[in-house]
């Protein structure tokens, strides 16, 4: 189902024919209640289409979100870990527990009338289960990165975790049927290549009394945090096709948030993490409780922008796209671990980022190419088109 909206759509608008029987098809695949006493189908614009008004407001923020979320999150996490704070759980729970926090995005629209949907409307048992099951899958991918942040310098996990983008396209390919082009293949060998040499020039960058044992756990871990995010992000591309408002994403998002908190407290409880950051605080953290507790609390928020932006990129635009956007920030958070704490940048980790961003900056190109064929050659848009402006993006030869 494609909806194109213009500067003229409103939030609601009503069906024809023909958009009434592909409505139909929707509420059949989601189990979506309709009215029968309705004579005529309300449908949401589709707010994934860069015609409609809301689509680059929407773009922007979540991207500013996404780099601070990104940047942020991972200076917080090793800083925690630097400064003597031991617990991976907590680096765990604190990833996803700041998910009352969707609430913003997800009511603030309604309440300023930018929206005639009230929150959590059609909001089916099935999407419950499918958010419930990814969040499992997402607070385990959660548990992976902190395990291996703990071992790691944040240059080298962040360098580590761009191996994600090849089983992303692998992923996509397989789940989504992403289309192979020059610019996205070229851009993930790239990166893929960044990764490698990294890994050969950084097995001397351990930290203090870090054993070869627990250096390999992080290396591993790292990997495997990569492949679960890179399995994550074509799922919710495939989910979000089928939803077309930026508020019920959210909400989507808020649910499985929940289910990786529950995963963590679970794990929290088993470990007596939570009796066990009090003592932490006072006694093991060297900057002192305060400094503890706005480490804490800063994660907390600042990992809820990644994901609110993580989210938004990938139904925005696509999995892949969204992928490569967190890839390429890596190289800034490689330059913040080397700027604010002191992690060696020589030779090989220079030319990692080198090729992080000309990765990156390759896949643009594609962007920018294709933009050019569109306005020599206008598409023509009908009823049986089902691109999005992403979605043709990414079929640039």
């Amino acid at each position: 189902m494609t909806l194109f909206a213009n500067n003229h759509t409103s939030e609601i608008e009503f069906a024809d024919r023909e958009g009434g029987e592909e409505l139909a098809r929707l509420h059949a695949d989601l189990a979506l209640p309709m009215d029968k006493n309705t004579a005529m189908l309300q449908v949401h614009s589709d707010q994934k289409c860069s015609t409609n008004k809301r689509y680059m407001t929407l773009l922007v923020i979540n991207y500013v979100c996404l780099f601070v979320g990104s940047l942020s999150s991972s200076l917080l996490s090793k800083y925690y870990f630097i400064h003597k704070g031991s617990s991976i759980w907590v680096s765990t729970w604190v990833q996803t527990a700041g998910f009352p926090l969707l609430v913003i995005p997800i009511c603030v629209p309604y309440l300023l009338k930018l929206t005639k949907r009230v929150p959590f409307t059609d909001f089916t048992p099935r999407m419950l289960i499918v958010s419930i099951s990814i969040g499992v899958m997402l607070g385990f991918n959660n548990l992976f990165f902190s395990w291996g942040n703990s071992y790691l310098p944040i240059s080298t996990s962040a360098l580590l975790l761009s191996s994600q983008l090849v089983f992303n396209l692998l992923f996509s390919v397989i789940i989504v049927k992403q289309k192979l082009t020059f610019s996205n293949v070229n851009c993930v060998i790239l990166l893929t290549l960044s990764s490698i040499l990294l890994g050969l020039d950084s097995s001397h960058e351990r930290l203090k009394g870090l054993t070869q044992r627990n250096y390999f756990i992080g290396f591993f871990c790292t990997i495997a945090a990569g492949l679960l995010f890179a399995l994550y992000m074509p799922l919710m591309e495939k989910i979000y096709k089928r939803v077309h408002c930026y508020e019920m994403v959210m909400e989507m998002q808020l649910v499985m948030e929940f289910a990786a908190t529950t995963l963590a407290t679970i794990g929290m409880a088993w470990k007596g993490g939570f009796a066990k950051m009090k003592a932490e605080s006072e006694m093991v953290f060297d900057k002192g409780c305060i400094i503890y507790w706005v480490t804490v609390m800063g994660n907390v928020v600042t990992w809820q922008l990644c994901f609110m932006g993580t989210a938004g990129m990938v139904f925005l635009t696509s999995s892949l796209t969204g992928g490569i956007c967190m890839t390429a920030l890596l190289s800034m958070n490689v330059l913040g671990g080397v700027v604010v704490f002191k992690d060696a940048f020589g030779g090989f980790k220079a030319v990692s980022t080198t090729l992080c961003i000309w990765g990156f900056l390759s896949y643009v190109y594609g962007i920018y190419k294709f933009n050019q064929m569109g306005e020599r050659n206008p598409p023509s848009r009908n009823k049986n088109s089902s691109e999005s402006s992403t979605d043709m993006v990414n079929n640039v030869t």
